[in-house]
């Protein structure tokens, strides 16, 4: 079995030479992020990305700062269409323009306007208020959610080398976020399902190649009045240390070892059932897609970045720390590839 090391006590994460110190796992960000350590800091990128959705709206609010340039973007999509509005200010940047989050679920205040857009996020103790005001093909479009986590909620957060001993991936995915809201896209107004509705966080820095590749799978729902997630991602960076993957369950994170697909969806077909499996047999669920959609551009196949992404539902079951077996019916479920060169 694959060797998962937790990390339970609080540890800088880089050496004075920017290398990464303690890979591993820990259920609550135990990592001090000493940013100043990087010696490539044109190489640093950072994004607090949230996803959200009730089954029938997905939607998706991002800032990111790759070093070079850094970009609000804002996303809703309508799950039974596939139709989608978006909009995105893109401006030039430098690695220490922007000063992000220091932790997923860290109290914090986040401000941005630019052309005609503005960008709130603010997190203090559970809560979580996201705000976004832009345009979209001229219309007014605008997004507001609140999110709730439970007190003391855990999450999973990981620390991978790369061959390169100066590459790093820093992550924490923060699920099973109880969500309202609602969005405006002219005059018509979306109103998230307060039964149905998560916000899942993925929250990320560091230093990695310039070409890379990974798979995704990211779910939050009710089981019997219960929060449960999880969180389902391989094929990027050196997992020697632990994978990322994980279920959550009433605030805690269960921790799996390495999950794959029987045949990965580029050869099956993106709407062919994915079937997944770990290696301890203590998970074993099959994701059927009932909407597809490929995003972004990889352009020239220079630079870019390309999302396989696929919605649908989830069926099997999990086993959890302590050997409770949890079935999992018609779980709704995000799943991609992406592909980045950049």
């Amino acid at each position: 079995m694959q060797k998962q090391t937790e990390i339970t006590a609080e540890t800088l994460l880089l050496d004075e030479n920017g290398r990464p110190l303690m890979p591993g796992f820990c259920r609550k960000n135990l990592y001090i992020y000493n940013k100043e350590a990087i010696r490539n800091r044109r190489r640093i990128k950072e994004w607090d990305f949230y996803l959200i959705t009730d089954g029938r709206l997905k939607i998706e609010l991002n800032f990111f700062n790759i070093s070079f340039a850094a970009a609000v973007t804002a996303e809703v999509v309508d799950l039974s269409t596939g139709k989608s509005r978006s909009d995105m200010v893109l401006e030039p940047s430098t690695p220490d323009k922007f000063t992000l989050s220091p932790a997923a679920d860290a109290d914090f205040l986040f401000r941005y306007r630019k052309a005609g857009r503005s960008y709130r996020v603010k997190t203090e103790g559970t809560k979580h208020s996201l705000t976004y005001r832009g345009k979209a093909k001229g219309e007014r479009f605008e997004i507001n959610i609140t999110g709730d986590r439970l007190p003391g909620q855990e999450s999973l957060t990981m620390l991978m080398p790369f061959k390169n001993p100066s590459q790093f991936f820093y992550s924490q995915k923060l699920n099973c976020i109880a969500c309202t809201g609602e969005v405006r896209i002219g005059d018509t107004v979306l109103t998230l399902d307060p039964e149905k509705a998560f916000m899942a966080v993925d929250w990320a820095r560091g230093v990695w190649p310039y070409s890379s590749a990974w798979y995704w799978t990211n779910a939050s729902t009710l089981l019997d009045g219960k929060r449960f997630g999880l969180e389902l991602t391989w094929g990027f960076g050196d997992e020697s240390h632990a994978s990322e993957t994980a279920l959550f369950y009433d605030g805690k994170c269960h921790k799996l070892g390495p999950v794959s697909l029987d045949t990965p969806p580029e050869k099956a077909g993106w709407m062919a059932p994915w079937h997944f499996t770990d290696e301890e047999g203590r998970l074993d669920l099959t994701l059927t897609p009932t909407l597809y959609r490929p995003v972004g551009l990889v352009f020239a196949g220079l630079a870019g970045h390309k999302s396989y992404q696929v919605f649908g539902q989830f069926n099997g079951h999990v086993t959890l720390d302590d050997g409770t077996v949890l079935q999992i019916k018609d779980m709704f479920a995000f799943a991609e590839k992406a592909v980045n060169r950049w």
